[in-house]
This record gives structure tokens, sequence and C-alpha cells, in this order.
């Protein structure tokens, strides 16, 4: 069974970082390109944040390119967004899946919510 689950989320101050998580399973995790998504707001689409494919390259949204960083540990499965220089425009549920993404599958995200 494909499953997502985030975690990390949280409240942070304007100019703060945070570090999510997210676990994978019932997936070739190695050889998927997995990403970071988040919706801002109820209603809104998923916005695509960062994608890291198998091969290791790196691809981000124009804006959180130079603040947010993805990285994978393929042993563990785990994904992370490693987010710097936060704005309130960061506020957000963030959530993780395949690139593309496995639209049957979406976790319950985690929440971050940015204070100026």
């Amino acid at each position: 069974q494909v499953q997502f689950v985030e975690s990390g989320g949280g409240l942070v101050q304007a100019g703060g970082s945070r570090r999510l998580s997210c676990t994978a399973s019932g997936i070739s995790f190695r050889y998927t390109a997995m990403a970071w998504y988040r919706r801002q707001a109820p209603g809104n689409q998923r916005e695509l944040v960062a994608t890291i494919h198998n091969g290791g390259a790196k691809t981000y949204a124009d804006s959180v390119k130079g603040r947010f960083t993805i990285s994978r540990d393929s042993a563990k499965t785990l994904l992370h967004l490693e987010m710097n220089s936060l704005t309130p425009d960061d506020t957000a549920v963030y959530y993780c899946n395949r690139n593309p993404p496995a639209n049957h599958y979406w976790g319950q995200g985690t929440q971050v919510t940015v204070s100026s």
C-alpha cells in the first residue's frame, strides 16, 4: 500500500527555519522522483515546491529557490525539506508524494504557519 506520512510542521516566526520529513512506503523509493508540494489555502491547488530526481538532481519553484533544500535518505525511505528564511507566504500545508504525484495516495500533510 502506498503511503506518505509527513511531519515537522508547526508555528515559526518570519525569518526562521523548519525541517519537514516524510516517510514513504509502498513505492520503489530509491528509483522514484520524489517531491514536496504545498497548498496555501483550502480549495487552492497544490503547488509543486521541490523535486529530487532518482539521479539526485534537484529542482525548485522560483518562490523557494535559494531558501529551501530537498534531500532524501533512500536507505530509510525518508524525504526531507529544509526551509530557511521563511516568510508568511510560505504558510501552507506541505505534502510529499512522487513526481508526478500518485493522486489517490496523498497523506494528511503537515501544517507550517509563519508569523510576521
